[in-house]
């Protein structure tokens, strides 16, 4: 049964179905490179009053032992997870002898990338997959890549407003099964209009020259008075071609219309030779260079804008995980560190990422094949580009799958009209006006292109011609001293302290468990 937005709202809003709305789920990612005052990348390891990377809940790395990653448990509460996010700060900045935390996604000034030191997970099996892994990642795609940072947001519905479609729906199938197709249907909503993500919160349209460090491109760039790289009308070079993407995956067809053609595509892909990863070798003098020569070492290398995530088990693929539990929650993948907040992300944001993953749900959709998937992208791929460039048109297609031109602003002020009606409902059901107030604040950047967050980075380095590496050291000073300031608000330091201690000891006990060989543990996890 196909549904109108209407009718979800006219559902929801009923008194015994409205609470269903304030079970959303939301957790953070936070990734940030560990930088020294001067600027330059920190060459210490990871701080072992951080905890072991490996097994730490709250605390670990990510591809870099500099570049650190911050997680959130689930929260019912956007407030919550925002002070989560804090403490967590908090407590790292006091165990990192006055190192600072990058406040951008492009990395600060590199040398070369060799500087850049791959993560240590210890001397178990799990733990010496994870490094190998990463050098795959830098023998394939260049360690500058890797450490560009971003935000990654877990978002999920409560079972009862799954009930509560599935009402309406009328349908009979076991609920974990509607879930996941709700999920998928979300998703293809996410890809129809997550132009807007780095459109209304990209940051970085800006980078440091040696980034580049002799990569071949012709993208027009301008250098600022203070030396930087910039892209006149870019949102988001962090997820143009020069960021974090991959040319090999391009051709990969892994469409989002239900679970079992996703899963079946990730792992053809991950079983997918590459001539190109070949010539690599798998190992040199004894020594692994990559986990095998395909096209995808292990399903987190498949980049993509958001996923489709269920919790998995120790020694677990994701995609398994996937096709016996089903789809739990979503990971949007779409955001920018935001260097005008002290976490990376601000409260505003998760209010708007409410209301328009809430509004995908309320959308529903047909199938479409990767062609259309490919459409859909291009638009992402535009904006991320020159999205504040006013001769702009994106592709939208009608109920006749007729293509329409579209600027911006003509597009977005009518996803933002149809996303009232969500933040209205949403605003009932938290009791509050911010979900009102979030469509009005976005609205005014959908119609002034100047307020938007990578105009205003430009305007810092061209009007009041800042440096920009000064300008993001000066930031990175004052979110230190804040978040240094402040008091613990949900966590205790010495919560942080014992999490450290255990983390430690569970690693070690990881180590002494290891029966097989390395080799044999790698050929039987991809038996598996």
């Amino acid at each position: 049964m196909t549904l109108s937005l209407n009718d979800y709202i006219t559902a929801f809003n009923q008194e015994s179905n409205l609470n269903a709305l304030t079970g959303i789920g939301r957790g953070i990612e936070r990734e940030a490179l560990r930088v020294l005052p001067d600027g330059e990348l920190s060459k210490h390891g990871h701080y072992s009053q951080l905890g072991s990377a490996l097994t730490h809940g709250q605390i670990t790395t990510d591809y870099s032992e500099t570049l650190l990653e911050f997680i959130t448990p689930v929260s019912h509460s956007p407030e919550q997870a925002i002070a989560q996010l804090q403490d967590i700060q908090k407590y790292t900045f006091a165990n990192i002898d006055g190192e600072l935390l990058w406040p951008m996604s492009m990395p600060c000034f590199v040398d070369e990338e060799d500087d850049i030191p791959l993560a240590q997970y210890g001397d178990s099996n799990i733990g010496k997959m994870k490094t190998v892994y990463r050098q795959g990642l830098k023998n394939r795609y260049g360690s500058m890549m890797q450490v560009i940072a971003g935000i990654h947001f877990n978002f999920s519905f409560s079972t009862e407003f799954w009930q509560v479609q599935q009402e309406l729906h009328e349908d009979k199938a076991p609920l974990s099964d509607f879930i996941s197709e709700r999920y998928f249907s979300i998703l293809r909503n996410y890809k129809r209009y997550c132009w807007l993500i780095p459109y209304l919160y990209g940051s970085s349209p800006a980078l440091c020259d040696s980034f580049l460090q002799g990569k071949e491109h012709q993208l027009p760039f301008k250098k600022s008075p203070g030396g930087a790289l910039y892209l006149e009308h870019a949102t988001s070079l962090r997820m143009s071609d020069l960021g974090y993407t991959s040319s090999e995956q391009s051709n990969l067809k892994i469409c989002y219309n239900n679970l079992d053609g996703y899963v079946d595509g990730v792992q053809k892909a991950i079983a997918l030779k590459s001539a190109q990863f070949s010539d690599i070798g798998l190992k040199v003098n004894g020594e692994y260079q990559q986990l095998n020569t395909n096209v995808l070492q292990i399903e987190n290398e498949l980049y993509a804008p958001i996923r489709p995530k269920q919790v998995i088990k120790s020694g677990e693929k994701p995609s398994q995980a996937l096709r016996d539990r089903g789809v739990e929650y979503i990971e949007v993948r779409a955001l920018d560190v935001n260097p005008f907040a002290d976490t990376g992300i601000n409260i505003e944001q998760i209010y708007f990422l409410d209301i328009f993953l809430t509004y995908c749900a309320f959308v529903d959709n047909k199938e479409f094949d990767c062609d259309s998937q490919q459409h859909h992208e291009n638009n992402m791929n535009d904006v991320v580009m020159r999205g504040r460039d006013p001769e702009l048109l994106l592709s939208d297609a009608n109920c006749q799958g007729e293509v329409i031109l579209k600027s911006i602003t003509q597009w977005g002020n009518e996803l933002l009209d149809n996303m009232a009606q969500v933040a209205t409902l949403l605003d009932k059901a938290y009791q509050s006006d911010n979900y009102s107030k979030s469509i009005a604040r976005e609205r005014a950047k959908i119609n002034d292109a100047q307020l938007t967050p990578s105009a205003q980075i430009l305007a810092i380095m061209l009007e009041q011609e800042q440096s920009l590496s000064q300008y993001s050291l000066n930031k990175a000073a004052q979110y230190r001293q804040q978040a240094l300031a402040r008091d613990y608000q949900f966590y205790s330091e010495q919560f942080f302290i014992d999490e450290a201690e255990k983390s430690h000891q569970a690693q070690s006990e990881i180590e002494a468990g290891d029966e097989l060989s390395f080799d044999d543990f790698l050929t039987d996890y991809f038996q598996q």
